[in-house]
């Protein structure tokens, strides 16, 4: 089976044509990706109705370009996202996908996009892979520039979120913490690089930032009391140097997810963890995971290029759940291509 796959949660436009080879086997024949970050950064971040412009200029030339490096007229199925993520390019992958699949009469599969970056760990950007065999509970700790979240998979498509942010993103924090330190958007890599400046010369950072929620008994996380410190040390300290700053703020985020995460894996008594979303690409929060886990638990991490938003993982999550479906009663033809975005998607929700 050949499989379309769209993603436009956010700013980039991904398409990608996957092959399936057995039930958990795949092969890419063709991936586009076409990122929005430059056009952005001169808003300090994304700014919805540019994105939405971007994706609908986009999807027709990448879905030429796929299909072209396939070799191929049309698909046997699409996966598109649903949600979560900025509803105007949710609307646009979803109603590209739905004209196309009319006009192939092929199915459509919502996806969940975190559930796709659970699935980013097994990934390639080209050649074949296969999701491998792993025993369940499977933790996974999900940290985008939307969401910072802990989640039990009981299986490939059962999960419950057991620990998430009560206010901003890990990600978010970075990108708005980057923006009073006047870097460039996405700021995550920025800071990340300024920390990395200090942290091989050994420096040791003499400024305290609070690590936040750390003695709360659950799973959950906040930031924005950690940003909302950062502001007030750089309005009463303007002369510190960014790279100092850039290198606490980083410490403190990535400390905070790594006690959680650890708190979460003893706890459930895990075996695997995924790290999945663009700030799973952060050095310093594999290095301090790996070292805080030990070898009793597996980490996986997904390649940088599947790090970000992407198709790929689409594609995966969406065949899986075309076998799922399979077993349940055909959709009438009126409702066959229905699907509508949420924005605010959880994993564990149902399309309705």
């Amino acid at each position: 089976m050949k499989i379309l796959a769209i993603e436009t949660s956010c700013d980039d436009t991904g398409v990608t044509i996957l092959e399936t080879r057995g039930k958990n086997s795949f092969r890419i024949l063709a991936d586009e990706l076409a990122s929005q970050a430059k056009m952005h950064s001169a808003y300090g971040g994304v700014y919805p109705s540019l994105a939405k412009r971007e994706h609908i200029k986009n999807l027709p030339i990448l879905l030429e370009k796929v299909l072209r490096k396939a070799k191929i007229k049309k698909t046997d199925m699409i996966a598109v996202t649903y949600g979560p993520g900025l509803e105007p390019c949710l609307w646009t992958g979803i109603t590209f996908a739905q004209a196309l699949a009319k006009k192939w009469n092929v199915p459509i599969i919502p996806v969940n996009h975190m559930e796709g970056h659970i699935f980013s760990v097994f990934g390639k950007n080209k050649g074949s892979f296969k999701i491998p065999k792993i025993k369940f509970p499977v933790l996974s700790l999900l940290v985008s520039g939307g969401h910072t979240e802990l989640v039990i998979s009981k299986n490939w498509l059962k999960h419950k979120i057991i620990g998430e942010t009560l206010d901003d993103a890990a990600g978010e924090a970075f990108d708005k913490v980057a923006r009073m330190l006047g870097l460039p958007y996405p700021g995550g890599p920025e800071i990340s690089r300024l920390a990395e400046s200090l942290r091989i010369k050994k420096y040791e950072s003499k400024i305290k930032f609070p690590r936040p929620m750390l003695k709360s008994k659950d799973l959950n996380f906040s930031f924005s009391g950690l940003k909302t410190s950062v502001l007030y040390f750089m309005q009463k300290n303007p002369k510190v140097n960014k790279a100092q700053i850039a290198l606490e703020f980083e410490n403190a985020v990535v400390e905070t997810l790594v006690y959680k995460t650890k708190k979460a894996v003893l706890e459930h008594k895990i075996k695997t963890l995924i790290i999945g979303g663009g700030v799973s690409a952060n050095k310093h929060l594999q290095r301090e995971l790996k070292k805080s886990l030990g070898q009793k638990t597996k980490v996986l991490l997904p390649t940088r290029e599947l790090a970000r938003d992407n198709a790929i993982m689409i594609g995966m999550v969406g065949y899986l759940n075309y076998l799922k479906n399979q077993k349940k009663k055909p959709a009438s033809p009126a409702g066959r291509y229905k699907i509508r975005a949420n924005g605010s998607l959880r994993l564990g929700e149902m399309i309705k």
